[in-house]
Parts: structure tokens; sequence; C-alpha cells
């Protein structure tokens, strides 16, 4: 499938539309097979891209004081301490903006009680609640990784949407994201990509190019 997989990649960009922007580049895939009623068959993982997304993410970092220091050396692009926490509960408009703006969220552990107090409401629903880390974690590592990482679901229908890379990347590059992708439905779904119905790869602006 890797040569169809190219050609598809190949074929997205030659006919996306010049934009005033660099587009992202899709994995669409459709699945036979899989009732999503049932919850076990459902998919939420963050995926690490080999290759990388090709565009940045914003990562904000819940912590006080080492980590929360630590963690805008490392390069978070928000620091919320316990007190920021605070007036964000107060300010419900200013949280949801918050939340919008930033991709991955990551908290100290201990202070996993006030987040679900106070951003609990706005993140939970936009499937964005941080993934705890001890207080005395190295926060290097975990921003360098959200870095390079995808949310991969199947929630209400048997379909996977995920950004595999951007237009500035070699082909060869967005393919082997793709293949990780792939890999997944090997993981979870009980005949791996063998229920997969129809794939496609699509530019953000652009038409669909088919691999099967």
């Amino acid at each position: 499938m890797k040569q169809e997989i190219l050609e598809a990649v190949k074929k997205a960009k030659e006919d996306a539309k010049p934009r005033n922007f660099t587009q992202s580049i899709d994995v669409v895939i459709n699945i036979k097979d899989l009732d999503v009623k049932k919850p076990e068959n459902r998919i939420d993982e963050e995926v690490f891209l080999p290759q990388g997304r090709g565009k940045d993410v914003r990562i904000a970092f819940i912590a006080d004081g080492e980590l929360a220091l630590q963690a805008k050396n490392a390069g978070a692009d928000l620091v919320i301490t316990k007190s920021d926490l605070e007036e964000l509960g107060k300010d419900r408009k200013e949280a949801k903006r918050m939340a919008n703006q930033y991709n991955f969220f990551v908290a100290q552990a201990d202070m996993m009680p006030l987040v679900g107090r106070f951003l609990g409401p706005v993140l939970g629903p936009r499937k964005k609640m941080p993934k705890p880390v001890p207080a005395n974690a190295k926060p290097d590592p975990i921003i360098d990784r959200l870095k390079n990482t995808v949310n991969v679901r199947i929630k209400n229908q048997p379909v996977i949407q995920a950004l595999v890379g951007t237009q500035e990347m070699d082909d060869e590059r967005i393919a082997e994201n793709i293949e990780t992708i792939l890999g997944i439905l090997d993981r979870n779904l009980e005949k791996g990509r063998n229920q997969i119905k129809s794939m496609y790869v699509k530019t953000s602006m652009g038409p669909v190019a088919r691999v099967i």
C-alpha cells in the first residue's frame, strides 16, 4: 500500500489550488464492519508522528513552583499557576478562549483536582483534559513529544481523520506518518487495516485523492 499512499499524497498536493498559507494534509479513513455504538470499538489516542506534524502546536502547562519554571524554560506556550486557575474559574469566557487556543494541556498531578474544578467544564467537552505528570517530572521530553503528536479518534462514525503533515513536507515523510496512523488500526481493530473501506489524502482546502 506504500506506493498507493505516495501517489495519493503527490496527487493531493498537485490538485491543491495555491493559497496564501501552508495547507495541512490529512488522511481520512472510512472503516467497515465496526459498531461504534459499542464503547470498546471507539478509539481515542494521542499518536506520535515520527516525521513530525509540520506545523506548530500550542501547549499549556499547569504547574506551580519549580515545575512551572522548568516548563516555561522548556518552551511551554503558556504556564498556568494555581492562582491563574482560580482566576480562570471566575471567568468562563476567558477559560473558553484559552481552551480553544491551545492544542494540548499538561498538569502537575497534585493540581488535577483544581483543574477539574476550574477548567473541567471547558476542557472536558473539547477532549483536552490535561495529562497528569509528577511534580518532579522533566517537562522537556513531554513538550518535545507533544509537538509531534496528533489526536486520533473514532467516536460516533466509523471514520478517522488525522493530520499527517503539511504540503511543504516531503511525500515520503507524510507517507511514513500515514503508516503510523494505520498502525492504530492494526492494534485496535479485529482485522486491522483489512477493515478499511476507503482511504483518502487531502489538503485543508483541496479535493481528496483516493488511496484505496
